[in-house]
């Protein structure tokens, strides 16, 4: 068996799924940030907030609700293409897990 298929060993195990715990823990508290932020920069409620600051990270975008002052705009920048990264990054990790917990298995068959 080669390196890239042989399956994680226990340590590696537990750091992906700390990394994994962290990084959802982190896209809760920039999903959070974004909803207050959208709330005071553009006054919009609260599940609309949320449901901007969900649409725009995951670059779905519909264009029902757009920022429209200076300051939200270039929030948005910032905001969208760190999200992007952190959001690619722990789907990557899920599916990292999911792999590794499969291969397991299948060894142990």
């Amino acid at each position: 068996m080669t390196e890239e298929t042989s399956p994680p060993n226990d340590l590696e195990k537990g750091v992906n799924e700390h990394a994994f715990k962290l990084l959802g823990l982190a896209v809760f508290a920039l999903l959070v940030l974004a909803t207050v932020s959208y709330r005071g920069l553009e006054g919009w409620t609260w599940v609309d907030s949320f449901y901007f600051s969900t649409m725009a990270v995951t670059t779905v975008g519909f264009g029902d609700l757009a920022p429209t002052s200076d300051a939200s705009k270039l929030f948005t920048v910032f905001y969208v293409l760190s999200g992007i990264g952190l959001i690619t990054t722990y789907i990557d990790l899920q599916f990292r897990i999911r792999r590794d917990r499969f291969q397991k298995r299948r060894i142990r068959e």
